[in-house]
């Protein structure tokens, strides 16, 4: 019948997640996101010079508003993992405005590569990494 899957796409929706959700990889966006593989390449110029604590994440903000938009990146240091860190920011924890009120989700592909790095790395990548991206033509936030 026509139309009548359309009618039960949320019912739909959480079946397959019920069933698929422990197959999805944490790195895997859930969303459609049309600049990430410039993200990724982007990303993967920066390598750290030794190992530590530290990590780097990049959060999805809704731009939706925005003229420039639907998305927007934030760029973050922490000792915690990346997901720690996302719940931290939406919980009011230390959190940047912007992830407060705008983050959607944790893109941990494009910095699997920088997790457990030195502080000192961490800091000199984050600010550098959010320059890039901003010079690609992403809204960013953070990186500083």
């Amino acid at each position: 019948m026509r139309g009548e899957f359309a009618a039960h796409i949320e019912s739909a929706l959480e079946a397959l997640w019920r069933a698929a959700a422990p197959s999805v990889p944490e790195w895997l966006p859930m969303r459609y996101v049309d600049f990430l593989p410039r993200v990724y390449e982007i990303a993967l110029t920066f390598r750290a010079r030794k190992s530590g604590r530290s990590n780097l994440y990049l959060v999805l903000l809704d731009f939706a508003e925005r003229r420039r938009g639907p998305y927007g990146l934030y760029v973050g240091m922490s000792g915690y993992s990346p997901a720690t860190r996302f719940d931290q920011h939406k919980a009011g924890i230390r959190a940047a405005g912007s992830v407060l009120k705008r983050g959607i989700e944790v893109l941990t592909g494009p910095t699997l590569h920088l997790q457990h790095i030195a502080r000192a790395d961490a800091a000199r990548i984050e600010a550098a990494l959010a320059a890039a991206l901003g010079d690609a033509g992403l809204i960013v936030e953070g990186g500083h």
